[in-house]
């Protein structure tokens, strides 16, 4: 039943022995999953994005890792699935947001030119009623200056409820954070609801910053998202780049920023912290020469 549910809802499945390995594999991770804040398991990382047209460090993604005393390294695409159907996503997405806050805090602190931290929030959690009151909780204790917070959402959660979402959107725009839509494009992407959601910024998904350097109907596609998000005032940031083309690409375009594994892979804190450090100290130059001191 679980694997004809998680295929897709309303179909079927036939039983084969392979099963019980899985559904094996997924218990073990739920019962070690349960542990894992008590245990100290859970760790941030955090993958910088990029101001491509300054070159330099515009924001930190806080990226959540589980490394398990008993399984290992644990990848977040078998993990948080599981964290989602139990419910355990609400404790879990609680500690990322307080740790990304008070990581965010303690650079502002030291002086470095940390610009956003951005934390991605579930399809769980953003349907409670009162997720904006515990941002705003988090948000009060950390002591972060809410400007600095920006929070991911994916574009299929959105579209899913776009009443129910413009509420929450509003309702965390009223805390003084800033609101992302992750993975856009990916689904039936409508550019006229994004008049009645306040968000700040459009991240396009992967797939297609993949293969804008082929041409056809991906570069296409990514070339009308930069442009009708720049006549909405809505800033656009490109994942996955990972090639020089793709940057010269976006850069041609007026992409504002970018992150991957051409820029940076994620980062521990102290490794995000040398480079925001670089990008403070960065003098005048061309824009070759500004990216070449941050990431050569």
């Amino acid at each position: 039943m679980y694997v004809a549910k998680r295929r897709n809802p309303g179909t079927y499945a036939y039983y084969d022995a392979s099963m019980n390995a899985i559904a094996l594999h997924r218990f073990t991770i739920e019962d070690r999953l349960r542990g894992a804040l008590a245990r100290n398991e859970l760790s941030l990382l955090y993958q910088p994005q990029f101001d491509v047209r300054t070159a330099s460090v515009s924001g930190m993604e806080a990226l959540l890792c589980w490394t398990s005393g008993e399984l290992g390294v644990v990848s977040s695409a078998e993990f948080l699935p599981v964290a989602e159907e139990t419910g355990l996503i609400h404790s879990i997405g609680a500690w990322v947001l307080r740790t990304a806050c008070l990581q965010a805090k303690t650079w502002r602190a030291e002086g470095l030119p940390v610009r956003r931290i951005a934390v991605n929030v579930s399809g769980r959690e953003f349907a409670l009623a009162d997720y904006p009151a515990q941002v705003a909780t988090i948000v009060r204790e950390t002591g972060i200056d809410p400007a600095l917070l920006e929070l991911e959402i994916s574009e299929s959660v959105v579209m899913a409820d776009e009443a129910w979402a413009e509420r929450t959107i509003n309702q965390l725009k009223q805390l003084g954070v800033s609101l992302a839509l992750d993975d856009f494009g990916i689904g039936y992407s409508r550019f006229g609801r994004l008049r009645n959601l306040a968000v700040d910024r459009l991240k396009i998904g992967r797939s297609f910053v993949t293969s804008i350097t082929e041409g056809g109907d991906d570069r296409a596609i990514a070339s009308a998202i930069i442009a009708m998000s720049r006549s909405l005032h809505i800033n656009v940031i490109a994942e996955g780049v990972e090639n020089f083309p793709q940057l010269a690409f976006l850069q041609e375009q007026d992409c504002q920023d970018a992150q991957g594994f051409l820029l940076s892979g994620p980062l521990q804190a102290e490794e995000a912290r040398a480079l925001l450090k670089r990008s403070g100290e960065l003098g005048d130059g061309s824009r070759s020469q500004r990216f070449k001191a941050l990431i050569g």
